[in-house]
């Protein structure tokens, strides 16, 4: 990996490419052009007053999904789960929780959907199970029963097992002894999502199956949740003292996963013309190419983690260090592979408190701010449900409005052992994975018109200034800015396909980048900061032309505004 001096330096003397070819039809795919809208189902429309959004609310709003110009859902788990992780504990993966409704409802949203001609993208939960599946209710029953080595056991006479960590469990401890059979099992999430055992063929080959039955209705891909990790050392050896600090290092791209991924591809994916995306993407950027390189045989995009790390866990982040991320995954996918741009997801803060300000005087620009940079970067861009009206973080005051396992299970950790619970919450506030999980804000009616109920969630009490009713009657909303942002992506493949080149890398307040494609060039320019900023761009203002801005009087110039976004079509 470059350190930052080196990068930054590399990136802003390297002269920008004059005349980067458009990629031959073969190069060319749907989902590198597509834009992706992630659509958490709990938290979206409720069509039954029970309070959690369902699959026939969806149906009801396709309409506008529609209007923002977007090309795919990805959808959230919806099968039937007993919902301890909000679906990512699945009972049966070919039934839908009952929750959200059917599979009759299901099969009306998928035909709903291409009748728009809007693609959906299901998660794919198979690192582990909920404890509630048949498999798992099976292989705890008996040592000898036939879905014993769907997971991974350990047999109580052998000893305590080896150490491992656990992301949700309230001791932190990856092995749960099970009494019926005296014998501990392995979860690397809550006790209630045991791991599967993929070095079983078996399990791969249920597993395919089941992708084949969902492929097969006709779905357009999938989002592999937590794939990285499915693939165990089962020697189980020590892990250095503090190995959690660096999990993906220890847990992910585990021994036979390219085995696995290669053969679900020969089994499975090449034989759809779908959309693959890997959550995570190893600990190194030669992980990531293995996923995906299109000579690999494997997946088609990775969805690496990295920049949420950056300020992790503390009031502000470095903009040199953003930066730094960005653009070493460009540079690696520069000639082959692909890779997803983010800011925010089900289990992030909303982008807009993360990365900017929620604060009333700059919110706006700063939604604008953060969504043009979205989807002006190369890659494939998701952006999360809300986030095309600026929705922030809730900042929940108790542990009780808390709805999410992870949270949960820390508090009554802290508790238990005497930590500063109060911290904790604090927190929280900025980081928790409820704050992105808040009711959609249809108006400015009881519960944001999200539902007649009691809403599973607590509604946003911002709701009232922001609601997509709210936004759509004012022509200078967040709204319509997103639908204008995509217009122009889609209308210039520039955005999609052309080269990326940084400018004033040293700017810790102003990100700054060419895109290149066919000898047209167009320079974006994004003040993070809540103050004026400048931009240092000399030459590059001469003769060019503003093709949006996110202020009524955008002009190109060397000093922005707070949260100013300039996208400017170079001569």
């Amino acid at each position: 990996m470059l350190p930052l001096a080196l990068l930054m330096l590399a990136s802003c003397n390297n002269p920008v490419p004059q005349n980067t070819p458009l990629p031959d039809s073969a190069s060319r795919k749907w989902w590198k052009e597509a834009v992706v809208y992630q659509l958490y189902p709990r938290s979206f429309k409720d069509n039954n007053g029970d309070g959690i959004g369902d699959l026939k609310g969806i149906i009801s709003k396709l309409d506008y999904i529609k209007s923002l110009g977007v090309d795919v859902v990805w959808l959230n788990p919806i099968y039937a789960s007993p919902n301890t992780d909000n679906g990512y504990d699945i009972s049966d993966y070919r039934a839908i929780m009952k929750d959200f409704g059917t599979m009759a409802d299901f099969d009306t949203l998928l035909k709903e959907m291409h009748v728009r001609h809007l693609k959906l993208v299901m998660d794919l939960v198979v690192n582990h199970t909920s404890d509630q599946n048949e498999w798992f209710l099976q292989s705890r029953s008996s040592r000898e029963n036939p879905y014993r080595n769907y997971y991974h056991w350990w047999n109580a006479e052998r000893g305590t097992p080896t150490p491992r960590w656990s992301f949700f469990d309230v001791n932190s401890d990856a092995w749960k002894l099970d009494t019926p059979t005296n014998s501990y099992y392995l979860h690397y999430f809550s006790r209630q999502q045991p791991d599967l055992n993929w070095e079983n063929p078996v399990v791969r080959q249920e597993i395919y199956k089941m992708m084949k039955y969902w492929l097969d209705k006709g779905i357009d891909g999938f989002r592999m949740d937590a794939f990285q990790f499915v693939a165990k050392d089962t020697t189980w050896p020590e892990f250095p003292k503090g190995y959690e600090q660096d999990i993906i290092k220890y847990y992910g791209m585990g021994p036979h996963l390219h085995d696995y991924l290669k053969e679900m591809n020969k089994d499975v994916l090449s034989k759809y013309d779908i959309m693959t995306v890997a959550e995570g993407a190893g600990s190194t950027l030669d992980d990531a190419m293995d996923l995906v390189g299109p000579d690999r045989n494997e997946l088609n995009m990775a969805y690496h983690f990295e920049v949420m790390d950056v300020g992790k866990g503390k009031p502000g982040y470095d903009l040199l260090e953003f930066k730094k991320v960005y653009s070493k995954w460009d540079t690696i996918f520069s000639q082959k592979g692909w890779v997803s741009v983010f800011l925010g997801n089900h289990d992030q803060p909303r982008m807009l408190s993360h990365w900017g300000s929620d604060s009333l005087p700059f919110r706006g620009y700063c939604a604008k701010m953060l969504n043009t940079f979205l989807l002006t970067m190369r890659g494939t861009p998701y952006a999360y449900y809300g986030d095309e009206l600026g929705m922030g973080n809730i900042r929940f005051e108790t542990i009780d409005d808390y709805r999410d396992v992870a949270t949960l299970n820390k508090y009554q950790h802290l508790k238990a052992t005497g930590g500063n619970v109060d911290s904790f919450l604090e927190s929280e506030k900025r980081f928790g994975r409820d704050n992105g999980r808040t009711p959609f804000p249809w108006d400015s009616s009881a519960n944001a018109g999200f539902t007649s109920g009691t809403p599973w969630l607590k509604v946003n009490p911002d709701y009232t200034l922001v609601n997509a009713a709210h936004e759509e009657k004012d022509s200078a909303s967040v709204l319509h800015y997103f639908r204008k942002l995509i217009r122009l992506r889609k209308s210039n493949p520039i955005f999609v396909y052309g080269s990326y080149h940084l400018i004033d890398g040293y700017n810790p307040e102003v990100y700054s980048y060419i895109r290149e494609l066919q000898g047209k060039k167009v320079l974006v320019v994004l003040n993070f900061r809540d103050h004026q900023a400048a931009a240092n761009l000399g030459d590059y203002l001469k003769g060019a032309k503003l093709l949006l801005g996110n202020y009524p009087d955008s002009a190109p110039k060397d000093v922005l505004r707070p949260f100013e976004a300039l996208v400017l079509e170079l001569p």
